[in-house]
């Protein structure tokens, strides 16, 4: 019998201890809504001693139960046995503690208690948030990769003017050392010249030799943008944010982020505009349409015109500020009839290019159809002199490139060409007599004599100033 004694008293003490050691808070609360035990994590985990606790109502402890609360869990206990739920509850010292409490009903000595297993979850909430925050980001990366995979996709489908800046000319060689120098930072580019001059082949050079060239280079018209859209299309929009914005739409600068933006045509941008332009550019924050979170991006911006910034800006119709902030580093694009040594080479390329797309072979340009081009002003620059290759090309029939009647306002007037600068003069004048003595250079009747020069000078004179004959592999022959 005393064995029988001793045996379930050790069974009591290890009870007793295994209630103390668990590591959940146990707490007993009687009928009367009072706690009637409390172990050693339960202590722990609010901040009082057990004789603080016992005898107290759980509201004075920082439970936040009301009596009807209370009693309310009582009669689901009766109902089901045992119940599970989740709450936070306050510390001796303030914080605020999520726990998931798991409830059954005990009867002992007629007496019914409530027994109470908390266990802390701050860690489990921590997990699952980081989990929604990583399922968020994923989703965000999904979004914009198809955002970015929209976008690359029309871009493909673009036709770019030309694959490579051509020319060899004083003007264009400026530029590229210009593209070479800041592309190896992340400032500002202000890219300024005429309509068609290639302002967008520029930018897409600075970003192609950039650290950013294997980031997105997302572009941007000003100009082609109603007012109405343009803030949706730069910055996005949530859902709702107006009439028709079905779904959340990634913008134009969160497209961007890690990559580089041009904006073509940027004098074109409503004043309105200007002021959310620059707040991206001076802290890279900006708001979606219709959101409430402010937002980050990490992008380099090129900007380009035709227009003069500075007239604007004296004019009130461009932000000074802004001004200042975009012109960081300026290249301006000169037209091509400041270049004109350039023309046979763009010629050259225009020819190529349509001639294989429409599967001809076309090998001799006529020196009149080369002089007409080189004596026009091209007030369309490089965009029309394409335009006007790819019309010739179409036209063609034989192997020899002819040049039609389809200029604007013809070629220059007397006048015109009297303004034209010496070099201009001297090229015309050298390429006027090598028409007229075949392209022979030296001996009797040759250029040279005509010219009263050497012919090693004027050949000199000839590489410097970009001439070549016209008929496609062959060369000036000194000799001839």
């Amino acid at each position: 019998m005393m064995e029988i004694s001793k045996a379930l008293e050790r069974t009591m003490l290890l009870s007793h201890f295994t209630i103390e050691k668990d590591p959940d808070a146990i707490l007993w609360i009687d009928s009367e809504d009072t706690l009637h035990r409390v172990n050693e994590a339960a202590c722990r985990m609010l901040g009082y001693a057990p004789e603080e606790m016992v005898g107290k109502k759980p509201p004075e402890l920082g439970f936040g139960l009301d009596p009807a609360s209370v009693e309310e869990l009582r009669e689901n206990l009766r109902q089901h046995g045992i119940i599970r739920f989740e709450r936070t509850i306050e510390t001796r010292d303030g914080r605020q503690l999520p726990v998931e409490v798991t409830g059954s009903l005990v009867k002992f000595e007629n007496q019914e208690y409530f027994c109470w297993f908390a266990r802390d979850i701050t860690e489990r909430r921590k997990a699952d948030a980081a989990l929604k925050q990583a399922f968020h980001e994923i989703e965000q990366l999904k979004n914009r990769l198809q955002e970015e995979n929209v976008y690359l996709q029309q871009e493909i489908k673009l036709t770019h003017n030309f694959e490579a800046i051509i020319g060899k000319s004083q003007r264009i060689q400026e530029v590229l050392h210009a593209v070479e120098h800041v592309a190896e930072t992340d400032a500002t580019v202000l890219i300024l010249g005429e309509t068609g001059t290639g302002k967008e082949l520029i930018a897409r050079a600075i970003h192609n030799i950039s650290m950013r060239h294997d980031r997105p280079l997302v572009k941007v018209n000003c100009a082609a943008l109603p007012a109405t859209l343009i803030e949706s299309e730069l910055f996005g929009h949530e859902k709702g944010a107006f009439t028709g914005a079905l779904k959340s739409k990634v913008g134009r600068f969160e497209l961007a982020n890690g990559g580089t933006i041009f904006l073509d045509e940027i004098g074109e941008l409503p004043v309105e505009m200007q002021v959310k332009l620059l707040r991206v550019i001076q802290s890279g924050e900006f708001d979606r349409l219709g959101g409430t979170q402010t937002l980050h991006t990490d992008v380099r911006i090129i900007a380009a015109t035709n227009r003069n910034l500075e007239k604007a800006v004296a004019e009130k119709t461009f932000r000074e500020d802004l001004f200042y902030r975009l012109n960081v580093f300026p290249i301006q694009v000169p037209p091509l009839r400041e270049r004109r040594e350039d023309i046979p080479l763009l010629v050259d390329y225009f020819v190529r290019e349509y001639a294989k797309k429409i599967g001809r072979e076309i090998n001799v340009i006529s020196r009149s159809a080369l002089s007409t081009l080189e004596n026009y002003s091209w007030p369309g620059n490089i965009r029309e002199l394409e335009n006007i290759i790819e019309r010739s090309v179409i036209l063609c029939r034989g192997h020899q490139l002819e040049i039609g009647n389809w200029f604007h306002g013809e070629s220059q007037t007397e006048e015109e060409k009297q303004l034209r600068t010496l070099t201009e003069l001297e090229r015309a004048h050298i390429l006027k007599v090598l028409d007229f003595t075949h392209w022979r250079v030296s001996g009797p009747d040759g250029a040279a004599q005509i010219l009263g020069i050497n012919p090693q000078t004027l050949v000199s004179r000839m590489k410097k100033l970009g001439i070549e004959r016209v008929s496609r592999g062959q060369h000036v022959d000194e000799n001839h």
